[in-house]
């Protein structure tokens, strides 16, 4: 109450820093007038001006009042569209490194443009992120026209580039992408040979484009280069032979008394945790099926170590058919698995579940499958656009997630005013016994709609369901339009088109975000067919969009009048903010519009939280079929259990960010060392120091510090320095014929004799060429490693929570073994590359030269990888880069040799042994 009272007596949070905005808005509005003067030379030259003020020192805060008008000044005479005031106030708050939230069609695309172009005067780099590729395309080219104006150069990030154009794109002022480029481009540079193959300069600011899509839904699992692991294709295949032989389990049984269960069986499935559990006679029952399928010897249990891996397996088929339903969560595309994101419903071609889900619903639906891979480098979205100086977004819904945001990137959200009121009227949700009853209402809504002329925007949550609807609307005869993952192509051109009167559009939840639903439809498309229309002269053209426009006019008119875009939604999705972005697609620019949830009590939300709940409310109120609840208390009850899932989808992404912050220090220091040995350009100070502290070990096992000459092994120690060192040095004598020796003595007498060694090998072949060596041991111990460790982390994370029984606390138990193999990784590149560079033999040139190729084919190709990218389904996208084959990619041992005089398969156009080739 006391907070409450302050609030109104100093306003909120928000309040405060609006007000404080509207004043920068103030002098942005005063400095029109002049800038208006200008000519648009005079107006290009500004750009120059400001960025000469910035390198003498002056702020960027002091510059952005001028920046913005300028920017408002452009966009006048180039986009014919001026920002509004509440646009300004948004751009304030992303240069502020905040995310701003504005609701659809306030114009979020334009409002970028102003800390983008002010950003971009400090010369480091702009980058836009946004969710797809189309997006950032045609953001890039419809904004690049104003930046063009302006002066600044815009790049295009885009998958599978050349590694030029890449270059080129980070290179401008300002560079548009998506999030899973950006992340991939980091950890690819964190994997080459060469300082030249880089392609991503330092991370200064980014803008973040539905910011809650990229930093929230799919920020469950991380970003993975892998490379080929162990084949387990036909493990798949029988096992998927013993799921039908496993029964499920009906009801629950109580942990207490044993009771509650109406159907023993096998497994019970839990909906909520999307898990699949074996009960006691399933582990029998799983037991003796393998052993008829001889995948175990008779008599033999489940957790036997050697059986480990069956288990994994068994659980990944479980899960792959009873919990993955074909046409919901994937369909089946060409013989291939194709993931559908449950977020916005569209197709994620190339991405793959992990941990060997994707594999057991391919073997459960019969096409070829895949290998597993092997994780080559990860990081997870927090982490990537943590790295970033600094970060700012924007979207229509993320007041709901403002916690996490502040939690886990330490952005706050600022709700920006909309610049027109919003008319729309969302009404309560109406909730029926049955599915069945459920549809026919929401399809006499649609047709009243229909017969009235009013468009409609109907919101499912899968693919199944929006055919379902376009079923039962074929079989009414209402003309009607399909946007699911299917009509991937088609997206943009239906959603622009879904506010023309009569129209019907179903859409799974928000395919099609980013694009405007204008009421009488887009008419800047019909403009484009007429301008693109050869068979017209100039004036004709003229006459035909002048018709257009008015046609539109009318149009539009005739739309607000019906009461604007109805929004039908079919069911609720587990997270609010998926609802107000459906909701949000009606209304904008102070458009009416209204909208209606029509549920029932067979939907997984209201069957898994609310369901017994408000069944209760129905028997108890003696409601008869086709009725439906319509009540305030009912929906907030759905709300609640929204928030609910939301809690959890929280936690388990705060947990992975938890365990990922412990290996993204060890990524930190990694990558820092890669760097520093890819930068240098004399490594001898590096090697020098692993040299000493492998020799230093090698002796302390034998001759203990500060010991006596009774406690040292000094001929295993000449032994091992012969064997594995290839160095003879008779300590025994010098131990023998001196008078007093202490164990440093020794110890000098073996490193200065390592280091003789190592000159010697030098000076055979000079510095210079020996560097180029040194760097590519070094580069490649530290990768080979680097993977095992990774693999080695995996392992330790999935058994950590067993850690629990003992009374000790899992994280911190990660943390303290994670940092113990972290140590073993270090002394394992130390040995490695010591042990290569002293018992490397030096042989005449063209000797060296076919080592050094051997060597180079032997390393990991970066081209023999596959980029695996979230969504909140946890699954991976899976893209294979040059020189694999789909579905096989080769390892790199089995890739076609390069001959040295070759071009190199870099495509720089070089022979390979003057490009990558090139170690001597």
């Amino acid at each position: 109450m006391a907070i409450n009272i302050l609030t109104k007596i100093f306003g909120s949070r928000n309040d405060r820093l609006l007000k404080q905005y509207r004043t920068a808005v103030a002098r942005i509005n005063a400095l029109e007038p002049q800038f208006e003067q200008l000519t648009d030379d005079g107006l290009r030259a500004k750009t120059q001006e400001f960025k000469e003020r910035v390198a003498k020192g002056e702020t960027l805060d002091a510059i952005l009042p001028e920046a913005f008008a300028v920017v408002r000044e452009g966009s006048k005479r180039v986009m014919k569209m001026r920002h509004f005031d509440v646009q300004l106030l948004g751009g304030i708050s992303l240069h502020n490194g905040k995310i701003s939230e504005m609701r659809t069609g306030e114009g979020k695309t334009l409002t970028a443009t102003l800390p983008v172009y002010l950003n971009a005067l400090t010369g480091k780099g702009v980058h836009v992120v946004t969710v797809n590729d189309y997006l950032a395309s045609r953001d890039a080219q419809w904004m690049g026209r104003l930046y063009n104006f302006l002066g600044l150069t815009v790049g295009i990030n885009l998958p599978q580039a050349p590694r030029e154009d890449k270059q080129a794109a980070y290179n401008a002022d300002i560079t548009y992408g998506t999030n899973n480029e950006y992340g991939f481009d980091y950890l690819r540079d964190n994997m080459v040979y060469e300082v030249a193959d880089r392609v991503q300069r330092g991370l200064n600011f980014a803008i973040v484009d539905e910011v809650d899509s990229i930093l929230i839904d799919e920020a469950r699992t991380p970003l993975i280069i892998s490379g080929q692991a162990e084949d387990h294709t036909d493990l798949y295949i029988a096992i998927n032979k013993a799921i039908p032989k496993l029964v499920k389990q009906e009801g629950e049984a109580d942990p207490r008394t044993g009771e509650g269960v109406t159907k023993p069986g096998d497994f019970t499935l839990d909906e909520k945790s999307h898990q699949v559990f074996l009960t006691e006679q399933g582990h029998e029952s799983a037991e003796q099926i393998f052993a008829e399928l001889g995948l175990i010897p008779a008599g033999s249990s489940l957790y036997d170590p050697a059986n480990i891996t069956l288990m994994h397996h068994l659980y990944a088929a479980l899960r792959a058919n009873h919990l993955y339903h074909r046409d919901q969560h994937y369909v089946v595309q060409q013989g291939e698995i194709v993931i559908v994101d449950e977020f916005t419903g569209r197709l994620m071609t190339g991405r793959r579940w992990s941990d060997g889900l994707h594999q057991a619903v391919e073997a459960k639906e019969g096409v070829q499958i895949q290998a597993e891979n092997q994780t080559l480098a990860s990081i997870t979205f927090q982490n990537y656009f943590r790295l970033y100086g600094k970060l700012g977004g924007m979207t229509g819904t993320a007041d709901t997630e403002a916690y996490e945001f502040q939690e886990i990137y330490g952005l706050e959200t600022v709700v920006i005013p909309p610049n027109r009121k919003s008319l729309r009227e969302d009404q309560l949700d109406r909730v029926y016994k049955t599915t069945r009853e459920k549809y026919e209402a929401a399809i006499k809504d649609i047709r009243e709609c229909y017969e009235r002329g009013q468009p409609v925007l109907v919101g499912t949550t899968s693919i199944e369901n929006s055919e379902i609807i376009a079923q039962l609307l074929d079989k009414e005869k209402l003309p009607h339009q399909v946007l699911n993952a299917k009509q991937h192509a088609r997206e943009a051109d239906i959603v622009a088109q879904a506010g023309r009167a009569k129209m019907i559009t179903i859409a799974t939840n928000m395919a099609g975000r980013g694009t405007d639903i204008v009421l009488g439809g887009n008419v800047e498309k019909i403009i484009e067919a007429i301008e693109a229309d050869e068979s017209l002269d100039a004036a004709a053209k003229q006459v035909k969009i002048a018709e257009a426009r008015t046609q539109w006019t009318q149009d539009h008119e005739q739309i607000k009048a019906l009461g604007g875009l109805r929004i039908i939604a079919t069911e609720r999705h587990e997270s609010r903010r998926i609802d107000n972005q459906l909701r949000g697609r009606s209304g904008r620019q102070g458009d009416p519009g209204s909208s209606r949830f029509y549920l029932s009590l067979d939907d997984a939300l209201m069957r898994i939280f609310a369901g017994d709940r408000v069944k209760a409310i129905m028997d108890r109120l003696k409601m008869p079929d086709g009725e439906a609840i319509e009540a305030g208390i009912v929906t907030r009850s759905i709300e609640s259990a929204q928030r609910k899932v939301e809690a959890r989808n929280f936690d388990m992404r705060k947990q992975l960010l938890e365990y990922d912050d412990v290996s993204n220090d060890q990524r930190k220091v990694i990558y820092q060392q890669r760097n520093a040995i890819l930068d240098a350009q004399d490594l001898s100070a590096q090697i020098a120091s692993l040299r000493e502290g492998c020799f230093h070990d090698l002796v302390r096992q034998y001759i203990p510090a500060e010991s006596v000459e009774e406690q040292w092994d000094v001929p295993t120690l000449q032994k091992a320095l012969a064997d594995d060192w290839q160095m003879e040095l008779d300590l025994q004598k010098q131990v023998s014929e001196a008078s007093a020796i202490t164990d440093d003595d020794l110890l000098t007498t073996v490193t200065a004799a390592a280091d003789t060694l190592f000159k010697n090998k030098v000076e055979q072949v000079g510095e210079a060429n020996f560097t180029q060596f040194e760097r590519m041991v070094l580069l490649q111990s530290i990768d080979s490693h680097w993977r095992d460790h990774l693999s080695a982390l995996d392992y330790l994370r999935q058994g950590i929570h067993l850690r629990g029984y003992a009374q000790k606390q899992p994280k911190q138990e990660y943390k303290r073994e994670a940092f113990e193999l972290f140590g073993q990784l270090l002394d394992s590149v130390k040995n490695d590359v010591t042990k290569v560079l002293m018992t490397v033999k030096i042989q005449s040139s063209a000797q060296l030269e076919e080592a050094a190729e051997a060597m180079e084919s032997r390393g990991e190709s970066i081209a023999n990888v596959t980029y695996s990218a979230p969504t909140e389904t946890g699954e991976v996208e899976t893209t294979l880069d040059e020189g694999t084959v789909r579905g096989a990619s080769a390892p790199a041992s089995q890739l076609a040799r390069v001959g040295r005089n070759d071009a190199c398969p870099c495509g720089s156009g070089k022979k390979y042994k003057h490009c990558h080739g090139k170690l001597a």
